[in-house]
Parts: C-alpha cells; sequence; structure tokens
C-alpha cells in the first residue's frame, strides 16, 4: 500500500522535541491543571507489549508519503526515548520497500533547526514485504502503523488487530461508514489499542479547552467553527509522478483491489488518488479530519450526530493548470454544518483555491473560548462577567505527530485509551461520512447511533455509501 507523494520532514530533532515537551509540561503543571497524560513521562509497563525491557515492536504497513515522511522517519528518530524496534516494512511498491528498508537499517546523523546533532542507530535486521499478511503473521511484531490509501484502512487494520496487534491508523480512519463500525467492534473485541493520525489531538490545548469546559466554565456548548484553508493554484493533490512507478514496480491489482471501480494501471491516480472519489473523500477525508477530531475532542463529552449536512463545489478548475492531468472528481470547497444531540452545532469549512481561514472558536451561553496561537483564552459573555472570570493558558506546543506517536505508545504500555481512539474516531468518522453523502446525494442526513441507521429530511432510510454505491466507488 502507499499513501501520497507529498513531504513532510520530521521538523525537529530529539532534543528539540524533548525541550519544548518538557517546557509545555512545566508550564501547565504550574497551574495546578493538567488532568491528561504528558508526553515524556513513562506510563506503567503493559503485559500486552512483548520483547525486552517491554520493548515495542513495529511495522509499518503503506509507507510512502505520509507513511514514510511521518511515521518511518520519526519513528526511527525517537526509537531510543520511546523504546522501539523497528522490525518490517510493507508496500505494494518495491522501490518504496527498499528505499525505507534502507532507511531504517543505517545509521545517520540528524541536524536540528538549533544546529545540534543528534546520532540515530539503525536497525538491522529490518524486512521488506510486499504482502501485509506476511507482516502481520510475525508474533514478534507488536504494533503496525497502516498510512495506506483510504481503502486500504480497514482491511488492514482489522486484520492487524485480529493477528494480536496494536493499530495506528491514517486518518480518515476508514473510507466508508460501514468500515467505521466494523473496525469499532473489532477493538472493542479484540481489547487492543487503536489511535487515528489526527496530531492535533496530542496537542494539549484542545485539552485545556475540554477541561473548562467540562467544568463549566463557558456553559452549554452553543457552537464552534474552525477551517483548514489552502490555496494550490495548480491544484492540490497533484504530486509529481515517479519515474520508478510502472506496471513491473507496483501491484496496481492489489492497490485497487477494494474499489469497484477498476481502473488499468494508472500512476495519476497512483500519486494523486486523493483527488478521485474510488480511493478519497477529498478533502473530508484529507483535512477536515485535523479539525474535527480536535473540536469534538473538546467537548469533553464527544456525541455522534444527530444531523449533518454538506454542501462543495469545484468550479475553479485548477487541474488545468497541471499539464497532463485530469480534474478532479472532490470538491475545491466544502462546508460543513453537524448538530449533536446535546443542541451543539458545529461549523467546519475547507478550501484548496483560498488559505484564509476562519479564527478557530467555541462559543459556549456564558463564555467563548479562542485558541489563540497556542494558547486557550475564555471571554465571558456580556451578560455573565460577574460570574465567570477571564482566562488565558500557559503557552504549549502546536501539534506535532512525534507527540501522537509517544501517547499512541504509552497507551499501548498502560492499557488505556490515546487521545484519538476509537470511541472518538468512531464519532468522528460519522460525522465524515454523512458529509460526504450529504454533499454527494443533495441530503440532509439524520443519524440514529442505536441502529446505525441514517434517513433524510422526509425520514427516509438511505444506506450509507460504500464501494459501488455510486458510479464513482
Amino acid at each position: 500500500m502507499s499513501t501520497e507523494n507529498n513531504s513532510t520532514g520530521s521538523g525537529a530533532s530529539r532534543r528539540e522535541f524533548l525541550k519544548s515537551a518538557t517546557a509545555a509540561t512545566a508550564a501547565v503543571a504550574a497551574t495546578g491543571i493538567m488532568k491528561t497524560p504528558v508526553y515524556g513521562q513513562n506510563q506503567a509497563p503493559s503485559a500486552n507489549v512483548t520483547g525486552a525491557n517491554n520493548r515495542i515492536n513495529v511495522g509499518f504497513i503503506g509507507i510512502g508519503g505520509q507513511g514514510f515522511n511521518a511515521h518511518v522517519k520519526n519513528a526511527k528518530l525517537f526509537a531510543g526515548e520511546n523504546n522501539l524496534g523497528l522490525a518490517a516494512v510493507c508496500d505494494v511498491s518495491k522501490y518504496r520497500t527498499g528505499f525505507a528498508k534502507d532507511h531504517v537499517a543505517k545509521d545517520e546523523t540528524v541536524k536540528g533547526k538549533d544546529g545540534s546533532t543528534s546520532n540515530v542507530k539503525g536497525h538491522s535486521g529490518v524486512q521488506a514485504y510486499a504482502d501485509y499478511r506476511k507482516l502481520l503473521e510475525r508474533k514478534d511484531i507488536d504494533a503496525i502503523f497502516c498510512a495506506t490509501v483510504d481503502h486500504w484502512h480497514t482491511k488492514v487494520s482489522v486484520a492487524a488487530l485480529q493477528s494480536g496487534k496494536h493499530v495506528y491508523v491514517e486518518k480518515p480512519m476508514t473510507r466508508y461508514l460501514s468500515e467505521a463500525f466494523e473496525l469499532y467492534d473489532t477493538v472493542k473485541s479484540t481489547k487492543k489499542i487503536l489511535q487515528v493520525g489526527s496530531q492535533g489531538c496530542s496537542d494539549m490545548k484542545w485539552h485545556e479547552a475540554a477541561r473548562l469546559i467540562q467544568a463549566g466554565k463557558i456553559g452549554p456548548i452553543v457552537m464552534s467553527q474552525g477551517s483548514y484553508m489552502r490555496n494550490q493554484p495548480k491544484g492540490e493533490w497533484n504530486y509529481p509522478i515517479q519515474t520508478w512507478c510502472t506496471p513491473e514496480d507496483t501491484d496496481w491489482n492489489t492497490w485497487i483491489n477494494p474499489v469497484a471501480k477498476k481502473i488499468p494501471f494508472n500512476a495519476d491516480h497512483y500519486f494523486r488518488w486523493r483527488k478521485y472519489y474510488p480511493y478519497c473523500a477529498g478533502l473530508l477525508g484529507d483535512l477536515f479530519p485535523h479539525k474535527l477530531h480536535p473540536y469534538m475532542l473538546a467537548t469533553g463529552n464527544p456525541e455522534f450526530p444527530t444531523r449533518v449536512a454538506a454542501v462543495g463545489s469545484k468550479k475553479f478548475h485548477t487541474d488545468r493548470n497541471t499539464p497532463n492531468t485530469p480534474e478532479r472528481d472532490v470538491p475545491e470547497i466544502i462546508q460543513l454544518i453537524a448538530e449533536f444531540p446535546s443542541g451543539y452545532v458545529m461549523h467546519v469549512t475547507s478550501s484548496t483555491v483560498n488559505e484564509v481561514g476562519t479564527q478557530e472558536m467555541i462559543r459556549g451561553h456564558k463564555a467563548t473560548l479562542t485558541m489563540a496561537g497556542n494558547k486557550v483564552e475564555l471571554t465571558p459573555g456580556r451578560p455573565f462577567t460577574e460570574e465567570i472570570d477571564p482566562y488565558t493558558s500557559p503557552a504549549m506546543p502546536g501539534e506535532s505527530v512525534p507527540a501522537h506517536h509517544k501517547n499512541w505508545f504509552d497507551s499501548i504500555r498502560a492499557n488505556k485509551q490515546p487521545n484519538a481512539g476509537i470511541d472518538l474516531a468512531t464519532k468522528v468518522q460519522t460525522v465524515i461520512s454523512l458529509a460526504e453523502m450529504s454533499e454527494r446525494l443533495s441530503i440532509m442526513c439524520s443519524f440514529d447511533p442505536k441502529t446505525r441507521k441514517i434517513t433524510d429530511g422526509s425520514g427516509k432510510e438511505v444506506k450509507p455509501l460504500t464501494y459501488g454505491s455510486l458510479p464513482l466507488s
């Protein structure tokens, strides 16, 4: 499997990461309000982790794009602090498996932004696989990263859980809603730890917002607003097509297998798959999870939605500015509104044709929270200034993939739910999937979590989208 061909470096040396984490911990702890895990602290060992000294041996399934840059590289960089063994890599591309295997195995010197250097040891004995099932047969691997294309998330993650392994799966958790509940049920039955790769959930300002909300500091939540905006004149996700990607290198039949609309080998679809509905929900699958997970976490009591509506458009035709690339299936802009049983209404906007975002904000009946940089600011409503005091939190580090990884490893050892665990992630995926249905079918989607049924505005049941539901699936 493989992800998109984007490029994301580790961003910081081990020394920089530990320094910032320690400083943030001290700043927040001084207020006496830290009630969530601190990512530099050791957790109690877990019997679920095998190997000497509770080492966690990990494998990587899907090692293109984020699979390599965010996961393979960072796992190696922080292997010492996290006590990891990097055991195996797997992808449908021979080039990618060979490249990742060589990277994991070699010793290297990493230079941080402050000019400091860190020596990073390679991991001998790392194995490369073309078939993820062979990797999962290994009893010495405790956990896997699943960073495949979206339409392989469920197959890989369910099989990994059933083989006794913990799972870190990239966002969105699944391609379709039925898969989300399949994965949910599997996590509950296997009792393994699943983390979804929405690293904003390990940004402590959202936990501080949850603390304030649960303490009643803003009153009942009324609404929230957030956005994830980009502006790519040549079309978002039009990554360069590499010359090594050929039918001889890439197992195309495996890559495309779950989807209903099968086509012959297509390098454009392989690298730019986020543009096409059979593999991805576009902005709803790529960028919305980075907002939905933190905002729903911040309520302190995430709920399934009762109603979801979304509207998108693709009238700007930015793909025409990249030679020899087909136009996308998915919208270039989309807006989502979700209502929850408590009465809370959430509004999220995303775009690939304008980069100006909205102010990140959670409005309560008595006060409003704004996410000002790396702080949380509480401003009382005018009628409640005598009851509620203004408040500004200490500064906290921004979101970080290494911090999110560490939260998963700590959760495995402590046998506890991570920051983006299955309960939160299933509710988030419900919002995403209902929004895709709303936009593509031009309906308002209502949801009943007890029956897991979807109805339109007239009360008529609507079957959830899945492979084969529509021509582009």
